[in-house]
């Protein structure tokens, strides 16, 4: 699974130095985090509505949309998915309250 990631993470590195005229996702890291997080923040809801219809497929879709959007932020922000799993891992066999718990210490 982290494959894909870590290629799709490569591809987002490569895209800062491309002209803004080229890629889509280099027109958004010259637009700067304001519109990334706009997408976002457009993706999450989107994925709101898909996940209220209950369309199997459209959950997918938009889940996709949105975990790209979230990658693009990631490495705007000069982070990586490894950085995102490696936390995932850390939370693993914690409860969610305790979790939260936690951060809030």
């Amino acid at each position: 699974m982290s494959d894909v990631l870590n290629r799709l993470a490569e591809l987002l590195e490569q895209r800062k130095t491309a002209s803004p005229d080229s890629s889509y996702v280099a027109k958004l890291y010259a637009k700067g985090t304001d519109s990334i997080l706009k997408k976002v923040g457009e993706e999450s809801a989107e994925l709101i509505i898909a996940g209220k219809g209950g369309d199997q497929q459209e959950i997918i879709y938009e889940t996709a949309d949105l975990w790209f959007h979230s990658l693009v932020l990631l490495a705007h922000a000069g982070l990586n998915p490894q950085q995102v799993l490696d936390e995932l891992a850390r939370r693993e066999g914690l409860s969610g309250l305790e979790e939260k718990a936690q951060r809030k210490g």
